[in-house]
């Protein structure tokens, strides 16, 4: 990774702008084409580096009024299937293996409880669990962290060489 590719993180984690074609924005502010945005940016997801670019909203204001931490006890030869079946869920994000009796961690977000309700009860019917195999952690009080990492340690405008 160079610079340019460093800056580019940096631009991706915030302001991509709500028009038409964001990425000619992106390749303006960095001072280079936007065929070269596209070509690093492909870059790096295709080294792991960049999983998805999503936006990041507050569930509320959306119309998600309910969420909730949902861990799973899943025996180990189940949990590829039990994995697709929770990512099969749009009201999910955030889903985790972990090294601990609750093997997947995941949360859910929902227009109301009832959903949220809906959602379990299907997922635990489906993957053949039992309460015991549930434990919920509903959301008490909000909290909202906004993490962003500084990559490049410059401004993400103008580390090109001017080819836009």
């Amino acid at each position: 990774m160079d610079q340019i590719d460093l800056a580019l993180l940096d631009a991706l984690q915030d302001d991509i702008p709500l028009v038409s074609r964001p990425y000619d924005v992106i390749a303006a502010r960095l001072d280079i084409p936007t065929d070269e945005v596209m070509r690093r940016l492909r870059g790096l997801q295709e080294r792991g580096i960049v999983r998805c670019l999503s936006p990041v909203l507050d569930s509320r204001q959306v119309g998600l009024t309910a969420t909730t931490l949902v861990a799973l006890r899943v025996p180990e030869e189940k949990i590829p299937a039990v994995t697709r079946l929770i990512n099969a869920y749009p009201e999910v994000s955030h889903n985790y293996r972990r090294d601990h009796t609750y093997s997947l961690w995941f949360t859910v977000a929902g227009k109301d409880e009832g959903r949220i309700r809906e959602i379990i009860e299907e997922i635990k019917k489906r993957a053949g669990l039992t309460d015991q195999d549930i434990l919920e952690l509903p959301t008490v009080r909000r909290f909202k962290i906004d993490v962003r990492f500084s990559f490049s340690g410059i401004s993400a405008r103008g580390v090109g060489n001017g080819r836009t």
